[in-house]
């Protein structure tokens, strides 16, 4: 079992950035795929970015490619979501996720296919 705590949200202007640290305790290592979801209010959680156990795979939605870049730090135990060109519709929940991984390449999209999750940082990006 792995336990995730993200830190790194805050209030951030139209255009700036802010780096979303996710750090997993318990069984951790490079045995999970890890993912990046938000939620805003009212709406359902949605997929932001996904990075294989390897770590050599990413993906991400198409609403933040080329802003939003995802990384580990293996010896921390560490997942980064780095946010950049932050605009106004990206203000949700952010929470980071472990999924238990077919192969090491694999990505994962839903969230059933996540077993852990995180408790969240809020990220209010103001125009």
């Amino acid at each position: 079992q792995v336990q995730l705590v993200e830190s790194g949200g805050g209030l951030v202007q139209v255009g700036g950035s802010l780096r979303l640290s996710c750090a997993a305790s318990g069984r951790t290592g490079a045995m999970y795929a890890m993912g990046w979801f938000r939620q805003a209010p009212g709406k359902e959680r949605e997929f932001v970015s996904t990075m294989s156990r390897s770590g050599t795979v990413t993906d991400y939605t198409d609403s933040v490619k080329g802003r939003f870049t995802i990384s580990r730090d293996r010896a921390n135990n560490t997942v980064y979501l780095q946010m950049n060109s932050l605009k106004p519709e990206d203000t949700a929940v952010y929470y980071c996720a472990a999924a238990v991984p077919v192969y090491s390449g694999r990505l994962y999209y839903r969230t059933d296919d996540y077993s852990y999750w995180g408790q969240g940082t809020q990220v209010t990006v103001s125009s």
